[in-house]
């Protein structure tokens, strides 16, 4: 359970003058930042308002609450409209303005919460609807398997100014007691982040995913497949040990020492999948799965490096994740097969529902490549690119999603990413074929050592039988002559 809360004072002092200069007298949001279980705190990096819905109208409004007898007790004495008032929050629309903004965040970084801006008696009448808010943004947005139990509820009060902090439980049904408070204060947090960065490839010995017959398996789709895929590589990922700067990762030790601190990844051995694909009778396909993931992730520097660590392998996975949704967001979007033919048969079809065991030709699909956009003291956040889309995409959503008042210079936008991620569809026969072309071309390779091995022992064994057969001839003359000697 997160005691205490601090938020980046710069950021947030901007944020309160934003508000207050405006004429608006509600809005919610989106807090960024980070819950620390190993330091029982919770860091606020910035906060991110939940742009308009697509009718033009704020994500938060005012309603009046009051009965009618309140309303004529109301009428004689002092208007009090703003005592009797609540927020009306489109929570379906914070939770999707939360699961986008979250795919551009690195690791370390998380939507641990909401904030409101309102007065004290409004957030008083409020407080189910915004912690049902609160539940929406934490389903939408996860932090990964082990999730969190709490996220946060931030209240930016006008009248009197002042900011409070509570801490809403996601275990316990939905009541009043679901917020508790905790201390909150603002501080230089960006000071004492850590910056780790690595760069993961994917090996073709170990990504080959099988395609089943029909009938022999469930999971027969693009989007099944490889989300089975990538639950295979966490499962490895998670086993894997880290190297930072070089060093071995052995304990909990923080990393005291400033500047970017390079992670090298280190998988175990794993027996060839693609040979025991081969093996298994209702394979009649594999579906090859490769290529580079860059990933940052952002921690306190009293944080373990072992949590480090478990950022980018979650970073990592969470990348793959927020791909596989774009391409499966996008339906009109289809494999690209080398056949003409066979891409006007499969016309139409979304990628989230393309049947690969009736695919009789080698398709490819390559996955949107990941950059990196300066966000805030040095840190990054991050977008998705399609192979045919150019760094212009980018203003739209950095903008609209994260508030950014205009995109950086694109001399600063990091595209660190070689080789995106992709897959391509191999015919069982041909990957079968080849791993008999290569078994056969060693058995050739070790015939024809063993032929010449053996032309060499003919060879010596001739010139052998030859010098015994001279020797023998002469002995023989010898005799003889020593013979007919004694003879005579």
């Amino acid at each position: 359970m997160v005691k205490a809360v601090v938020g980046e004072e710069t950021q947030l002092k901007l944020a309160e003058d934003r508000l207050s200069h405006s004429t608006i007298t509600v809005q919610v949001g989106l807090v960024i930042g980070r819950l620390s279980s190993n330091l029982d705190r919770g860091f606020v990096f910035d906060l991110i308002p939940t742009p308009q819905i697509d009718a033009g109208e704020a994500a938060c409004s005012l309603t009046e609450t009051t009965s009618r007898d309140d309303k004529k007790k109301q009428s004689k004495s002092k208007p009090q409209s703003s005592d009797s008032s609540s927020l009306l929050v489109d929570k379906d629309w914070v939770a999707e303005h939360a699961r986008q903004v979250s795919r551009m965040l690195l690791g370390g970084m998380k939507v641990i919460g909401i904030y409101v801006w309102a007065s004290e008696n409004t957030f008083k009448n409020s407080t189910i609807a915004l912690c049902q808010t609160v539940h929406g943004v934490a389903e939408a947005a996860p932090f990964s398997e082990n999730d969190s139990i709490e996220r946060l509820l931030i209240h930016i009060c006008y009248s009197p100014r002042r900011w409070t902090c509570r801490n809403c439980s996601l275990a316990s049904n939905i009541t009043s007691s679901s917020l508790r408070p905790c201390d909150f204060k603002m501080g230089r947090v960006f000071n004492s982040l850590q910056t780790y960065k690595c760069m993961y490839n994917f090996s073709l010995r170990y990504c080959r995913l099988p395609i089943y017959h029909e009938g022999a398996s469930n999971a027969q789709t693009l989007s099944d497949i490889l989300r089975q895929g990538i639950s295979v590589h966490a499962n490895e990922l998670r086993v894997a040990k880290a190297m930072v700067d070089g060093n071995l990762v052995v304990n909990d030790e923080s990393c005291t020492t400033e500047g970017l601190h390079e992670v090298e990844l280190l998988l175990p051995l794993f027996n060839d999948t693609s040979t025991k694909a081969c093996s298994q009778k209702d394979v009649v396909g594999l579906l090859v799965f490769s290529g580079s993931v860059c990933s940052f992730a952002y921690l306190n520097s009293k944080e373990p490096i072992s949590q480090a660590v478990s950022e980018i392998k979650g970073d990592i996975i969470g990348s793959l994740q927020s791909r596989l949704d774009i391409i499966c967001d996008e339906a009109d979007e289809d494999l690209v097969p080398i056949d003409d033919d066979a891409r006007e048969a499969r016309a139409g079809k979304p990628v989230s529902r393309l049947v690969l065991h009736s695919q009789r030709e080698t398709c490819g699909l390559a996955f949107p490549r990941r950059v990196f956009v300066p966000w805030l003291v040095g840190t990054f956040i991050c977008d998705y690119l399609e192979p045919s889309e150019r760094l212009e995409v980018l203003k739209d959503h950095c903008v609209e999603l994260m508030s950014m008042e205009a995109l950086p210079d694109a001399s600063t936008i990091l595209e660190a990413e070689v080789e995106a991620p992709s897959i391509t569809t191999e015919s069982f026969w041909d990957v079968a074929l080849s791993f008999r072309s290569e078994s056969i071309s060693s058995s050739e390779n070790k015939g024809i050592e063993t032929q010449s091995d053996n032309s060499k022992n003919t060879v010596k064994t001739t010139n052998f039988n030859i010098t015994v057969a001279v020797l023998f001839l002469l002995l023989s003359i010898l005799v003889g002559l020593v013979l007919t000697v004694k003879r005579t």
